[in-house]
């Protein structure tokens, strides 16, 4: 019988080996009426460049394998016209020999295949995956204020490897099937033309029925896939500390699983039907070579009793069949398996093609380490539109929503001069996070500039100007790893001395020793193992171990006690001497000990002063002191303060 989608006499390897005729047909149809930027095909051709010795090798290789394939059959012809029928033993002998001798270069070049095309392939991916993946780590936080993380990692991921397969399909099913359908219809004609016809004329027989039910089984895998992802995000919304703590305190675990229930049964019914429509395809596959083999040997038996055709050529085309229906079949699914590689690469494309909007200039300059003055002069700003930091792709929407654009800083000015401790204040949505984020250059000014030891940091390296900035926020980000490897990221290569000295620092250095693992105790997801004041002042002494020149502290403190503020506040004075420092202040002392306040509303600063000062004047911050902060004069609760910032 027949091996379903076999070519030549070995295989084309598992990295870039023929995955048979099914894979072909279940392929999106609908592909082919894509269009794709002009040029994808020399792109992808680029992206291919660095193995062209290896491909060269693979194609060479295939090409000898396929005349195995060839070959084989004409040796058993050979075999039963001159050596059984001619009665010469050792010509049967010698041509055994001769076929184990194919069947272990047979073996040895389906090894060499392999190795090929797996270099090829996960080559691929490497390239392509750490291509995305660099990209993605310089893009700007607009980007990802807008993005979906499932989408990313569906681009990182899945598309890389759709881009890869497809390739190796093209390699193997169009490539490879081709040159082992064109050698053997070739040997077909040449041995008898009129048994190769009606051996084509019974492929229609199978191949368009098989087509048929490659679009229905097409349409439920995608349906599959589009399930599977609906349960990949479900998970990955729940199976975090806040989804299940939301679940839980909401009491719907038993709806979410009634949903999820559903999904997945609908999944485990697409794979029913998946594993039915592959044993029907393969039966009918199967089915057509018999009967092909039936009309052989019965045509052919009988022109061999009048003696027009010879026993050897009969059993030789019997086995060309076996060569001949799952390449054809392939074949003719080729301008989909095209066209789903030319999408698949089309999509990374379109990832790598979308555009930085913070970029760092050819002539940067590097920032120098020491005191910095921070100025800010007549600074507009206004958050990007939709349409130039993301794709509508990666948001899940057909089209990008481009409303106009709204201004939210107009004509800030200030200077902060080396040492300083700068206060920001202002009611929520005034401006006061954007003004930070404007220093580390997060996003760029709209109009005038940001300017740090009298450089615009448009002019200076990205590396330099964020070495030298350290940013607390309300909110501290933590990996799921330890509390040393989490320092770590501050100063990589940080002595143990080094991250007790800042544990100490910002308090914590006792609990940390309380700990049975120490430095090496898991902080878990996003630090949820750590209460909110522990998990800040972690936040706190990563900072003060990176000991940058400009420090932001957006409510920083905001999560501590009385008295572990009193500590940090205290630590922070230290580590702040020298270096300039903004600070989004919600607590009384913060503002106090500052040496100008900035007070922010509407996008404008309209007053800055010091405490006193701004008093007197009975302005705005005269008015959030009495509403904010006298009470804290008179005795203040752990978290009270403003309004979170703007």
């Amino acid at each position: 019988m027949m091996r379903p989608g076999g070519g030549g006499g070995g295989g084309m390897g598992g990295g870039m080996g023929r995955g048979g005729p099914m894979r072909s047909l279940i392929r999106d149809p609908s592909v082919v009426g894509t269009k794709v930027p002009k040029g994808t095909f020399r792109r992808i051709l680029r992206c291919l460049a660095p193995y062209r010795g290896l491909l060269a090798l693979f194609f060479g290789l295939t090409i000898v394998d396929s005349s195995i394939g060839v070959a084989n059959p004409l040796i058993y012809r050979a075999i039963i016209d001159n050596g059984i029928l001619g009665h010469s033993a050792h010509l049967i002998v010698t041509l055994a020999l001769v076929i184990a001798g194919l069947a272990i270069l047979d073996a040895a070049l389906s090894i060499s295949e392999q190795l090929c095309s797996a270099r090829v392939a996960q080559g691929l991916i490497y390239d392509l995956r750490t291509r995305v993946y660099s990209h993605i780590q310089r893009m700007p936080i607009a980007f990802f204020t807008r993005t979906q993380t499932g989408a990313l990692i569906s681009r990182l991921n899945n598309d890389v490897l759709g881009a890869q397969q497809a390739t190796s399909d093209i390699l193997s099913s169009v490539v490879g099937n081709a040159l082992s359908v064109v050698m053997v219809l070739t040997t077909m004609f040449i041995l008898s033309w009129q048994i190769t016809l009606v051996a084509l004329a019974i492929l229609p027989l199978f191949a368009l029925p098989a087509r048929y039910m490659g679009r229905r089984l097409g349409a439920i895998t995608r349906e599959g896939y589009v399930l599977a992802a609906e349960m990949n995000t479900t998970m990955a919304e729940r199976f975090n500390v806040s989804g299940a703590l939301l679940v839980k305190l909401f009491g719907r675990p038993g709806e979410e699983d009634a949903v999820f229930s559903a999904r997945a049964g609908r999944v485990r019914d697409i794979a029913v039907v998946q594993a039915l429509y592959a044993r029907v395809f393969f039966v009918a596959l199967t089915f057509t070579a018999a009967l092909a083999t039936a009309l052989v040997y019965g045509w052919g038996g009988l022109l061999s009793l009048h003696g027009t055709l010879q026993v050897g050529t009969l059993v030789a085309m019997t086995a060309y069949l076996n060569r001949l229906y799952g390449p054809l079949t392939q074949l003719s699914n080729a301008n989909v398996d095209v066209m789903t590689a030319l999408v698949s690469f089309d999509r990374v494309f379109e990832v790598l093609d979308l555009p930085s909007m913070i970029t760092e200039r050819a002539d940067a300059v590097a920032l120098r380490r020491g005191p910095a003055t921070i100025e800010f002069d007549h600074v507009d700003f206004a958050y990007p539109d939709a349409k130039d930091v993301s794709l509508a792709s990666l948001e899940s929407v057909a089209v990008l929503e481009n409303p106009p654009s709204t201004q939210v800083l107009f004509d800030v000015t200030f200077r902060a001069e080396p040492g300083q401790l700068v206060a920001l204040v202002g009611p929520s949505g005034a401006g006061k996070t954007t003004i930070t984020h404007l220093v580390a250059r997060l996003y760029d000014a709209l109009g005038g500039a940001v300017r740090i030891n009298g450089l615009d940091v448009r002019e200076v390296t990205l590396d330099s100007l964020h070495a030298g900035i350290g940013l607390v926020t309300q909110d501290a980000h933590m990996f799921h790893d330890t509390i040393r490897a989490n320092l770590s990221y501050a100063k990589p290569g940080a002595t143990e001395a080094e991250l007790l000295a800042a544990l100490a620092d910002a308090q914590i250095l006792p609990l940390v020793e309380s700990l049975p693992g120490g430095l090496d105790t898991l902080v878990g997801d996003r630090g949820y193992r750590l209460s909110g004041g522990e998990k800040q002042r972690m936040a706190i002494a990563r900072l003060l171990l990176k000991a940058p020149d400009v420090m932001v502290l957006d409510e920083a403190t905001a999560h501590l006690d009385s008295e572990s503020e009193a500590a940090v506040q205290a630590a922070l004075k230290v580590a702040l001497a020298g270096r300039t420092s903004l600070v989004i202040a919600h607590r009384l002392s913060t503002v106090r000990d500052a040496h100008l306040i900035l007070v922010v509303d509407g996008g404008r600063i309209v007053e800055q002063g010091t405490h006193d000062d701004l008093l007197e004047r009975g302005g705005l911050y005269a008015q959030l002191y009495q509403t904010q902060f006298r009470h804290q004069a008179d005795g203040p609760e752990p978290g009270d303060g403003m309004d979170s910032p703007g």
